[in-house]
């Protein structure tokens, strides 16, 4: 459905010229859920939006190949690009307090993609608007349409983004962090809706997160994302039985879980990420590595492909007999 190959973000600053993405490249079959982790800063949001043509100005430089649906969006202008939101391809941004018009009613906003893409009238589009609020088990939904955005708990709101992203029938979903600031059962209620669209709408879908744990059960295939790279990518039943860039290690392990004694401190990633405006000669993740040696430091690793799909970015992966330090 999606292809990116090699693809390159940049921004112009006061420091320097930030990097945001660095020749990052990921498939996004027909059909299928592709789950992008990484911590904050690490690139993937900036990769989606840029993949959608969603960032512009002077100070953004974006370098490589986008292929969607067939069509080359890298070579399209910016209208072109925008005449594939909605119906081609749309996005379910990270706060649904801000993406949403605070002083319009929720009727307004669901049913203006229906007008201006599909060029329904203004009862119909509120009618389907009404139809699109049950899809996402929204109670009362006639009501909901009359109401603001203020007048909605954050997990009604986040049900909203999504009626909203897939009013058009998109073939392509983009869900950025669709469960942050949510309390845990909303937030399992909302990755479920999320995966049940997908597969009675027939849409590939990518899920933007940085906790491993919510793609473990609603993703075909994980790329995960540090310093603007990805690191590793395989389909999630193989990362997670058979792992292999200590900083997907470590993301996982940083994961509470319920064999846990109360009051028990959680792993943490000790250090942090590294300045995209100085980036370290070798590996990005070389200085909170617990395993890294020398050639981590002076040689900047490829990815490399251990068959089956899965890739890595790392000169000593998890399971390698070299002695690694404790």
């Amino acid at each position: 459905m999606m292809s990116i190959k090699n693809l390159h973000v940049k921004f112009a600053t006061p420091f320097g010229s930030l990097e945001a993405v660095r020749g990052a490249s990921l498939d996004i079959p027909a059909g299928m859920s592709v789950g992008v982790v990484g911590e904050s800063g690490s690139g993937k949001t900036v990769m989606c939006r840029a993949s959608m043509g969603l960032l512009s100005g002077s100070n953004v430089q974006r370098e490589g190949t986008v292929v969607f649906d067939g069509k080359e969006l890298t070579a399209m202008t910016r209208d072109q690009v925008r005449n594939e939101f909605g119906t081609g391809m749309a996005m379910i941004f990270q706060d649904p307090m801000t993406a949403l018009n605070p002083v319009r009613r929720i009727g307004t906003q669901i049913s203006e993609s229906l007008r201006v893409r599909l060029g329904v009238d203004k009862k119909a589009a509120m009618a389907r608007s009404a139809e699109l609020l049950s899809l996402v088990h929204i109670p009362d939904p006639e009501a909901m349409l009359r109401k603001f955005p203020y007048q909605l708990s954050g997990g009604m709101r986040q049900r909203v983004m999504i009626a909203i992203a897939i009013s058009c029938n998109p073939k392509l979903l983009f869900a950025d962090e669709p469960t942050t600031a949510l309390d845990v059962t909303v937030q399992a209620q909302i990755l479920q809706l999320l995966s049940d669209l997908r597969r009675d709408l027939k849409m590939s879908m990518v899920l933007i997160t940085h906790d491993l744990g919510v793609v473990a059960n609603h993703t075909d295939f994980v790329a995960v994302m540090y310093a603007g790279e990805i690191v590793e990518q395989a389909p999630t039943t193989e990362l997670f039985a058979n792992m292999k860039m200590p900083y997907t290690e470590a993301l996982l392990n940083s994961i509470p879980n319920i064999e846990m004694k109360s009051g028990a401190r959680l792993k943490v990633i000790e250090g942090r990420l590294p300045s995209p405006v100085d980036r370290p000669k070798g590996c990005g993740f070389v200085t909170r590595c617990i395993y890294a040696q020398q050639k981590c430091h002076d040689e900047h690793p490829p990815l490399v492909d251990a068959g089956n799909g899965h890739l890595y970015r790392c000169w000593f992966p998890l399971g390698h007999t070299i002695a690694r330090k404790q």
